[in-house]
């Protein structure tokens, strides 16, 4: 009978330490893919433009991305419509604002309609995606370049209506610290969706 619990117990503790070593292998699997996969960003971040704000913008997602390519592109793409987005709204109300001067009042109305203009671009694109597949992926992907182009082209003529002297202040600086970062996020979404394509070609 002590036999038998003995060899029960010696059981248990085998079946327990068996789990143990595997839920600390599986632990520590994750998070060396984890590692791997934030430091395919980093990687590929230090290729375009503003290579800190291109990581600090995509680390979040290292689970989804992993490292795909095409997921990054994709999860870039998807940043740069999202704060297309919120500026684009931010940029609505702020033109709604009083005490603007007629030079202020019209830079923010051309530059709300550009925003709008690079938002439906932006969209464009990200419809495009999945499209990018077999003997279409050269020409959609000159497609989503091409929108991508365009939507980066808004933003700097945006920016360009709030030069100069006549638009000094807050307003001035607030504009362009927004449409900058949306421009910064763009071109390197744009940087990381030409490294795709070039894997391709």
């Amino acid at each position: 009978m002590e036999g038998s619990s003995s060899t029960h117990l010696a059981t248990i503790l085998l079946i327990c330490l068996s789990l143990t070593h595997f839920s600390t292998t599986a632990t520590a699997a994750r998070a060396l893919s984890g590692a791997t996969n934030a430091e395919f960003i980093r990687t590929s971040c230090s290729t375009t433009t503003y290579p800190k704000l291109c990581y600090a913008t995509l680390s979040n997602q290292a689970t989804i991305i992993q490292s795909d390519p095409k997921l990054l592109a994709h999860a870039a793409l998807s940043a740069s419509l999202d704060t297309a987005k919120s500026t684009s709204s931010m940029m609505a109300k702020l033109s709604q604002s009083h005490g603007m001067t007629p030079r202020q009042g019209g830079a923010m109305r051309d530059c709300v309609e550009e925003l709008r203009e690079s938002v439906d671009e932006l969209k464009n694109s990200l419809d495009e995606m999945p499209q990018l597949t077999g003997s279409n992926f050269a020409l959609t992907m000159n497609d989503i370049q091409t929108w991508v182009s365009a939507a980066l082209t808004d933003d700097d003529t945006c920016m360009e209506g709030f030069a100069g002297k006549a638009t000094n202040g807050n307003t001035k600086i607030a504009v362009r610290d927004q449409i900058v970062n949306v421009a910064h996020v763009t071109s390197n979404a744009l940087a990381l969706i030409n490294s795709y394509a070039a894997l391709h070609g």
